[in-house]
């Protein structure tokens, strides 16, 4: 990232989108961490004497903090993943009909084969649903280059641009060419009722001029230098967009393709064009059908997800063997142990969840890392949808059954989660006199996406120390009489609150408080030992599946040293005093 104009470097698709944004100027960026979009934003933040960068609660207010950067005449981007694109949806899909000032550019970081997501959605509908362009490059050169001129296109045309990616994009490198940053000058704000504030009357004008824009940019594109036509053998042709591109390149190196960049709105012209000249035409992308569909509506001959698939990642071998029916080499699966997900060495969330199983307890989950007590052998959490739901899922769980039917269920949700959108949550169960009971497990970062600070870790993405916001003192603040502050390893205050907060016939919150243990502050307080003359080889330390643990070859407990990070647990859960803290 701090290699001069002029040179060369080979970058990760997020890094290169980060470059790209750099060198077009951009002034403001905001987002929410989530994979595969969190890079974005740790490498603009590199730049951070030319560009300010945040992390914002959520996406929703991180779109409106471009927005509010582009109303006044500057460029600005909001990033992403896939499922973050539904929280920011509200602004987006009115922003449309508002346009720009300064260009303004939202990245969209789908996620086909769920490497680290709850669904596989193709933001690209969302995006004809709200009336906004999408780029979508098909490697590091292109994301540096195609958010330049995403940029570019927001300006021209009056509107937010989308740039969509994939987590193979995301997390691939490849080699770009760096150039200088060049800073537009800012555009001179001024007062704009009509565009800027939509009221029913004002955002009934915008319409047709958004209409009118789209219908611009479809005919222009055929002409952009982003979409071209590569012929070859017109025996065979195919359009294509994205990583797709690299797979059709690598199974038919002398077919024709047709590259689109720009994959909404598609330019017709060209399509049919390109259409004519071919004998076998096929639309190759990844999820939804959203470009074969509109060329089939216009009466042009194609196949497409008839032979592939709408689920999953696309590869050069789905190609071979859908299109050309080339039997795939059969080989022998590698014979390496299974490694199933599970919460790391020393995490708070295990004690927690393992003190929730000894009970009996159900819990309502959320997103996060935690999400993994629902996996063997925690398998507390029962529900996970979204980010915040975990809160409201129990409300309304109450509101069907009664008080008495959720006296033996709590909600667990992480500091990240509940400022993003947990909050909200926890304000409707007060609000309408809910009683449940709410566990924020706190271990003071959003571990998940790789440990980005948040509003309550006291650290800007800039660096800057910052107000620390009290989690405690907002839970009381919303009126909840019971609110208590535990250390998640304190397992048995924690069992004697817990027992107290279900007994209450009103909300409360439990706030288990531990440091992650990857974290770089994370100091552990030593290391957990097996006296193999006391252990009764009777397996309750390993109940809760840390994987510091195992089974020697007599079948007693050991502790691997350079896995444990000292969190004391199974030192708890041993009846017989046989492991110690040294």
């Amino acid at each position: 990232m701090t290699k001069e104009a002029g040179t060369r470097a080979v970058m990760l698709g997020n890094a290169a989108i980060a470059r790209g944004a750099y060198e077009a100027g951009v002034k403001v960026s905001a987002a929410y961490p989530g994979t595969p979009s969190t890079e974005i934003s740790e490498n603009l933040v590199k730049y951070k004497d030319e560009v300010y960068s945040e992390w914002s609660p959520n996406e929703k207010v991180a779109m409106e903090v471009a927005i509010g950067a582009s109303m006044q005449g500057v460029r600005a981007m909001a990033s992403m993943k896939h499922v973050g694109v539904n929280v920011a949806s509200d602004p987006l899909y009115t922003i449309s009909y508002s346009g720009v000032l300064g260009g303004l550019v939202i990245v969209a970081a789908d996620d086909p084969g769920l490497y680290s997501s709850q669904n596989e959605q193709d933001s690209r509908m969302v995006a004809r649903a709200a009336l906004v362009p999408v780029l979508e490059p098909s490697d590091s050169e292109e994301a540096r280059v195609f958010m330049k001129k995403a940029f570019e296109l927001s300006e021209e045309y009056d509107t937010p641009v989308m740039l969509r990616t994939t987590t193979r994009l995301a997390h691939s490198q490849g080699v770009v060419n760096l150039e200088e940053r060049i800073v537009p000058e800012d555009k001179p704000y001024v007062k704009n009722i009509r565009k800027n504030v939509m009221m029913p009357a004002m955002a009934k004008a915008r319409h047709i001029e958004v209409e009118r824009q789209m219908k611009r940019l479809a005919e222009d594109a055929a002409s952009f230098d982003i979409n071209r036509a590569e012929y070859n053998d017109l025996s065979v042709g195919f359009i294509t967009s994205g990583i797709p591109y690299q797979y059709v390149k690598e199974v038919f190196p002398e077919a024709s393709v047709l590259k689109l960049g720009l994959v909404h709105p598609l330019p017709k012209k060209l399509i049919a064009e390109f259409a004519s000249k071919v004998e076998k035409l096929y639309v190759i992308e990844e999820l939804e059908p959203v470009i074969e569909e509109q060329v089939k509506s216009w009466g042009i001959a194609c196949e497409g997800k008839e032979l592939l698939t709408l689920q999953g990642e696309y590869s050069a071998n789905l190609l071979r063997e859908r299109i050309l029916k080339a039997p795939l080499p059969v080989k022998k699966a590698a014979e390496v142990p299974a490694r199933p997900p599970i919460l790391c060495p020393g995490c708070p969330h295990r004690s927690v969840y393992a003190l929730l199983k000894k009970m009996k307890i159900h819990a309502a989950g959320d997103i996060g890392c935690y999400t993994l007590g629902a996996v063997a052998p925690l398998q507390v959490v029962e529900t996970s949808v979204c980010m915040g739901s975990s809160i409201s899922t129990l409300h309304g769980m109450e509101k069907a059954k009664g008080k008495d039917y959720i006296k033996d269920w709590v909600a667990c949700i992480g500091d990240s989660t509940f400022l993003h959108t947990g909050v909200n949550s926890l304000m409707n169960m007060v609000y309408n006199k809910g009683t449940g009971t709410v566990i924020i497990m706190d271990n003071s970062t959003t571990g998940m996406t790789g440990h980005q600070d948040h509003a309550a870790t006291g650290k800007t993405l800039m660096g800057e120390t910052t107000y620390m916001i009290n989690l405690y003192a907002l839970c009381k603040a919303m009126g909840i009489d019971f609110v208590k502050e535990i250390d998640a390893f304190d397992t048995e205050e924690l069992e004697k609150t817990l027992k107290e907060a279900l007994a209450l016939d009103a909300p409360a919150v439990i706030i288990a408080k531990s440091l992650c243990a990857l974290h770089k502050d994370f100091v552990p307080k030593g290391k957990c030992a097996v006296d193999p003359e006391k252990c009764r080889k009777c397996g309750l330390c390993m109940a809760s599946a840390c994987p510091a643990i195992h089974k020697d070859a007599e079948g007693r407990a050991a502790i691997d040293p350079t896995m444990c990070n000292g969190c004391g647990h199974c030192m708890k859960a041993c009846p017989f005093g046989a492991i110690s803290e040294v």
